[in-house]
């Protein structure tokens, strides 16, 4: 068909072989766009019905010294947004975290000292315990070691695995993964499986791989 100036005409061709292969390769590249929008509604139905039939879940405890970034990091894994403005937690807050097919229910526990005594309690029966440190704070170390292993101690909570996140590493001064294992004696730690990161919430440095420990912890929802 050939558009002319004053009105359409029609050509009709001979039907050859050359024709024919024209033919079939232009409906081939006609119909790519549509195998594409399928197959990417098979791999929606896909990822749907793993998520419905291969549902994962975890419960954490997020604990640590007051002003060490536990809620921020929290906020970070579940919305991606970093905010300077975190209100502190008064007692504790439950956050829930859908990461992929695993949903994550997490125990956002306050570190004042008059918070602290209670955090055996939500600790229990947790498949790990997130303990997060001020990595640029030398003058709370100590105190945060003591408590990381006042808790750990506690008998109800023998061999739940423990992440040990050095928040902050964005900070000058601040201590990476070796300094932190030898300040806050972590080598002592024989009972458990344990793991530490450096990481950065305002940066979201290690996020990631923070993540994917945590997520490996998971278990099927149907136990």
């Amino acid at each position: 068909m050939i558009a002319g100036g004053g009105g359409v005409g029609v050509v009709v061709l001979p039907v050859t072989s050359a024709h024919r292969s024209i033919s079939r390769r232009s409906n081939r590249g006609r119909s790519a766009p549509q195998n594409e929008t399928m197959l990417g509604v098979l791999r929606r139905l896909l990822d749907w019905l793993i998520s419905l039939f291969w549902k994962k879940e975890m419960e954490l405890a997020l604990v640590g010294l007051q002003n060490s970034g536990k809620s921020t990091f929290m906020n970070i894994i579940s919305s991606g947004e970093y905010t300077e403005d975190t209100i502190p937690t008064v007692g504790f807050n439950m956050w829930k975290v859908c990461k992929g097919n695993v949903t994550m229910k997490v125990w956002d526990i306050g570190g004042q000292p008059r918070f602290r005594g209670g955090w055996e309690r939500y600790c229990r029966n947790v498949d790990a315990i997130v303990y997060m440190v001020d990595a640029a704070d030398a003058s709370k170390l100590e105190a945060s070691q003591n408590e990381l292993h006042n808790l750990l101690d506690k008998p109800q909570l023998q061999s739940i695995p423990v992440l040990v996140l050095g928040n902050k590493r964005d900070l000058l001064g601040s201590m990476d993964e070796k300094a932190l294992i030898e300040t806050m004696n972590l080598s002592a730690i024989q009972d458990r499986d344990i793991c530490c990161y450096s990481i950065s919430c305002k940066e979201k440095d290690n996020i990631d791989i923070t993540l994917q420990w945590l997520l490996q912890r998971s278990h099927d929802s149907r136990r």
